[in-house]
This record gives C-alpha cells, sequence and structure tokens, in this order.
C-alpha cells in the first residue's frame, strides 16, 4: 500500500485502479463498471473470519439448545452456530425459531435446516425491518450469535424491545494480513465496514491518503474513516447512490464529464 502525502481536498484525477475490501464475487456489477469504464478493480478482504473452538464456547457457559429463537445477521453467524451445535452434539428443536435480517441469509438459512415460513422470519435489510414478528414472538428465548466484535446496532435494538437475548460468541473477526500490497497503489479503496479502516491502519500503521481515494459504505465506516484522519471522496448507500457501485461510477463519471 503506497504511503502517500495526507489528503486536503477532494482529488478529481481520472480513476483507472479500485481495491474492493471484500471477496471477489462471481458476478457483480464491479465487473460491469470495469469494462465500462476500463478499470483494472481488485478485490482484497481486509478482515477474516476465524471460529472460535468449542472448548472456549464451553466457558461461556451457553447452550443453544435452551434458546427458542435464534437471531442471524450473516452467514459467517449461521455457519458458525451451526458448527458449533455439531461440534457440541447439539441438535436444534424442530419448532426453534430464526429471525433473519435479509433474504440472503435466510437464503443461506436453507442449507442448515428445513425451510418453513412458520419458524423463518426475513427483514429486507435490517432486523428492525420484521419488528412486528418480535412483537409477536416477544416472550421467546432468543440467542444472537456474533463475533469479538458484537452486533452493536442489533442488541440495541433488542433491548428497545425489552426481548429475553443473549448474544452469543461463536466466531472472531480480525485483520487479514496485507502486507503484500506495501507497494503497491490504487486510485480508489472501498470500505465497508470500520474494522476494513482498522485492518488499513494495523497493516500500515504510517499509510497517509494524499492522492488515494476513499469510498465508504454505511455511517459507521465513515465515521471509522474521518477518526483517522481520511478523506472521504465516495459515499454510500445514498438517495442518488443507494449501491457502492453507483456511487463509483458517479464519481468517475463526473471526473469524465468535467475533463
Amino acid at each position: 500500500m503506497s504511503v502517500m502525502g495526507k489528503v486536503t481536498s477532494d482529488n478529481k484525477k481520472e480513476v483507472k485502479t479500485i481495491l474492493v475490501s471484500q471477496p471477489q464475487p462471481q458476478r457483480s456489477p464491479y465487473f460491469e463498471l470495469e469494462e465500462k469504464y476500463g478499470l483494472t478493480i481488485d478485490f482484497r478482504p481486509f478482515v477474516q473470519v476465524e471460529p472460535v473452538t468449542e472448548k472456549e464456547f464451553r466457558k461461556c457457559r451457553v447452550r443453544p439448545d435452551e434458546f427458542t429463537a435464534i437471531i442471524f445477521t450473516s452467514r459467517s453467524s449461521i455457519e458458525h452456530f451451526f458448527r458449533m451445535c455439531e461440534e457440541m452434539r447439539i441438535k436444534m428443536h424442530q419448532d426453534t425459531r430464526y429471525f433473519c435480517s435479509s433474504q440472503a441469509v435466510a437464503n443461506y438459512l436453507q442449507k442448515f435446516i428445513v425451510y418453513r415460513k412458520r419458524k423463518v422470519f426475513v427483514g429486507r435489510r435490517s432486523i428492525e425491518d420484521i419488528e412486528k414478528y418480535f412483537d409477536k414472538y416477544k416472550k421467546e428465548k432468543f440467542l444472537l450469535p456474533c463475533s469479538n466484535l458484537g452486533s452493536q446496532d442489533v442488541v440495541k435494538f433488542l433491548e428497545t424491545k425489552k426481548l429475553n437475548f443473549q448474544e452469543a460468541n461463536m466466531y472472531n473477526t480480525v485483520s487479514s494480513d496485507l502486507s503484500d500490497l506495501k507497494d503497491i497503489f490504487y486510485d480508489v479503496l472501498v470500505f465497508f465496514s470500520p474494522i476494513d479502516i482498522t485492518s488499513l491502519f494495523e497493516n500500515f500503521p504510517d499509510f497517509e491518503q494524499k492522492d488515494t481515494r476513499i469510498a465508504v459504505f454505511g455511517n459507521l465506516t465513515e465515521a471509522a474513516a474521518e477518526e483517522h484522519g481520511l478523506f472521504i471522496n465516495i459515499k454510500a448507500p445514498s438517495k442518488e447512490a443507494p449501491s457502492m457501485t453507483m456511487a463509483l461510477e458517479n464519481y468517475i463519471q463526473e471526473i469524465l464529464d468535467n475533463k
């Protein structure tokens, strides 16, 4: 990651290279963007997930089968929940209810359970979308599988609803080793979570922005970038750009229009 001088204003140089801090997808609007504008877009996860061992988890004195409802906010939470159940030789009751933050999460859940609508409740984009079902089943005992970082927004929501719930740390999210990027420069770095920003500075403590444009998704990521003194050039979601690819395209097109 090339060390550059700190930026003080927006940079309108043409964009040719972009690094996205996520795994490379099989199909994605990024590829269309790459072809349309002649870009080079690389994908590299800035964080990785490591499992909590069964021995470590047992110290929490939590048994998944003692809960009547499970809340899933990501594929990782699903994967490590059922991994832990298998390692603990626990079989969840067939009447267990599952609350999923999005359709993508619910679709992944189908790999692990017999899917029945009467016991799976799905939000459009967040847990808040299925508030009415939490109200309906507020007497359930909820378990929230999560990483070492927790799920602050979800916890706050559950506390507001005064639900009986418990967090369960079943996996850890840690910074990836990015040392091979030390001498590589990108026009735009794209971040999707605060821990992506943390990983950048854990790998490159002396990182300075200068000509690198910074793109962030979400308010929490924006706040983390600003806390580290980064100048944010591209933001999503917004009314004009609900997705990161749209935000990137708007930025790139604006530069070309002003040439």
